[in-house]
């Protein structure tokens, strides 16, 4: 049986994130009075009041993923976000008041952003959203910045936590795992080689995209709506900022991807990276030990898994 972490675990390590957050806030010569926590959930975001700045502190993560490997992302993150908001997309920028790089604390790497005031009263309106990702990858296409291939679909942790999970049947079917490590057999070899992808899709442009679900991931600031949470930015097909979100979404961005001249989503290259997505939710359970709430978020895409045919 897994052993789940306890509130008290949990709370213990928020207060860890918040603590590395003020020392190293202070240490590069902010005013930090009162420490405010704005979400905790994959990472703990901290605005360091009164200055206007807000520190990310990722808390859950693979048992892969070192300190050196998160901080080499967060510097892609920062360095993407910059250079958007240099360009006029509306995101989410890194602080002006701290150097542009990830920050190492108490067995933490954080990143330092511009604190922006969240219109609360605004529910997010995802269909919108997904029409507003065509104009983020329009303005992504031309960003210069060294990129891997499909890194956020990250295969090495997908591996080592499809051989992880029969040790915790608690958490997936022995028969469920086996038809994942089939499925992702076939999948892996064109997640890992952009030569073996664009073999098996001919004439898929790839650029840089999001990575991380874009849609749900624009800000509702009380100036508009920001970009944010580049953590996941990749080289890819557009379709991998779509993954799993169902034809509402998909006509939706298809509609901006006319309007700015883009190209529409392909139906093929959607069911690969909807397959790969799956694997990589299932995967995501090797982390509901340090988050225990993710067995509820999770259990609807499984679900879904479950009930649909084999990838192919």
């Amino acid at each position: 049986m897994t052993d789940f972490a306890t509130p008290q675990d949990l709370a213990r390590r928020t207060a860890a994130a918040v603590d590395a957050a003020v020392g190293a806030g202070r240490e590069l010569g902010l005013t930090v009075v009162d420490a405010a926590v704005l979400h905790d959930v994959f990472s703990v975001v901290v605005h360091l009041a009164p200055a206007p700045v807000v520190v990310r502190v990722p808390t859950v993560l693979p048992h892969c993923e070192s300190l050196d490997s998160l901080a080499r992302r967060q510097r892609s993150e920062l360095d993407v976000s910059s250079w958007l908001a240099g360009r006029g997309t509306p995101v989410i920028p890194p602080s002006p008041l701290v150097p542009l790089e990830p920050v190492q604390r108490g067995g933490f790497s954080m990143t330092f952003w511009q604190f922006v005031a969240e219109d609360r009263d605004k529910e997010p309106d995802y269909v919108a959203n997904s029409d507003s990702v065509a104009d983020l990858h329009a303005a992504l296409r031309d960003y210069p910045g060294p990129l891997s291939f499909l890194s956020a679909a990250d295969p090495q942790f997908v591996t080592e936590a499809l051989g992880q999970l029969d040790k915790h049947p608690d958490l997936i079917d022995p028969a469920e795992l086996d038809r994942a490590r089939r499925e992702w057999r076939q999948l892996e070899p064109l997640v890992r080689s952009r030569a073996a992808f664009e073999a098996a899709y001919p004439g898929i442009d790839l650029q840089p995209i999001h990575g991380d679900s874009p849609p749900a991931n624009i800000f509702s600031g009380v100036d508009g709506d920001l970009y944010s949470d580049f953590e996941l930015i990749t080289l890819g097909p557009v379709e991998w900022d779509l993954a799993a979100l169902g034809p509402v979404y998909e006509s939706a961005y298809n509609r901006g991807a006319r309007r700015n001249g883009s190209r529409p989503l392909n139906e093929e290259v959607l069911r690969f990276v909807n397959a790969v997505g799956m694997l990589r939710i299932i995967a995501t359970l090797t982390l509901t030990p340090q988050l225990p709430v993710l067995v509820d978020y999770l259990t609807p895409a499984l679900d879904q898994w479950r009930a649909s045919p084999a990838a192919d």
